[in-house]
């Protein structure tokens, strides 16, 4: 990535976030960034907005652009940068967008996008995962959006520490044996009604004034000049 890329927020993520990590787990990391302003304007912008790498580890950026507009429609990988409680990378810019959080969130939409996640899980898992392991680690995912959606809907705060991970384990080591997944079949429906009979806290659309403030002044600092916007953000 080039130097003048700035990394605006970066976070260890996955199942050393979750609580659920094994000693074979891979530490992964998820960041935003902001691509040169100018690089966005001539005739060829950039179309290739997400990024991969650090120092051979698992690690998604999403340019601070994309981020948004996946934050907006609640998609659960792209949103939890913004509920963590450490960062391993921040700017003034990145800590901002964390305080814009709730300005994302909108009912229908957290529960489309977590109940959405978590069904694609279960479909994997019902279509016979590739490995054992591989069927464990898509019934923990499924409980874990299905638990980290519903208090996101009810509360209006994503959690990303499990504070059950036996729990888990347990639910995963059921989906290793069976083949019909009943116990995951079991939670979906379980959590499919808990969603249907709660009040929401979140409102009916996002405020969106304020990301588009926020990313219009993201935008006007990176124009020209670099070595101003390195004051914002650090460079990768």
């Amino acid at each position: 990535m080039e130097s003048t890329d700035q990394l605006l927020l970066e976070g260890v993520v996955g199942s050393t976030a979750y609580g659920l990590a094994g000693p074979t787990s891979d530490i992964d990391y998820a960041g935003i960034f902001v691509e040169p302003t100018r690089n966005l304007l001539g005739l060829h912008p950039p179309t290739r907005l997400t990024r991969q790498g650090r120092d051979g580890a698992d690690a998604t950026y999403h340019e601070i652009g994309k981020a948004m507009r996946l934050m907006l429609s609640c998609n659960p990988t792209a949103t939890e940068i913004l509920w963590l409680d450490d960062y391993t990378a921040t700017s003034t810019f990145g800590r901002e967008l964390v305080e814009l959080r709730r300005c994302f969130l909108s009912a229908d939409r957290v529960r489309d996008a977590f109940v959405g996640y978590a069904t694609s899980q279960f479909r994997r898992l019902l279509a016979g995962g590739r490995t054992p392991d591989r069927r464990a680690k898509q019934a923990r995912h499924t409980l874990r959006l299905l638990w980290q959606g519903y208090e996101l809907y009810t509360t209006g705060r994503l959690p990303i520490r499990v504070p059950d991970p036996d729990r888990y384990h347990a639910l995963g080591a059921a989906a290793r044996e069976d083949p019909a997944a009943d116990a995951v079949a079991r939670l979906m429906a379980e959590y499919e009604a808990r969603f249907d009979r709660a009040v929401t806290v979140l409102p009916h659309a996002p405020d969106e004034a304020p990301l588009d403030d926020l990313l219009q002044r993201v935008r006007r600092a990176n124009l020209d000049s670099p070595e101003a916007a390195a004051q914002k953000g650090t460079a990768f």
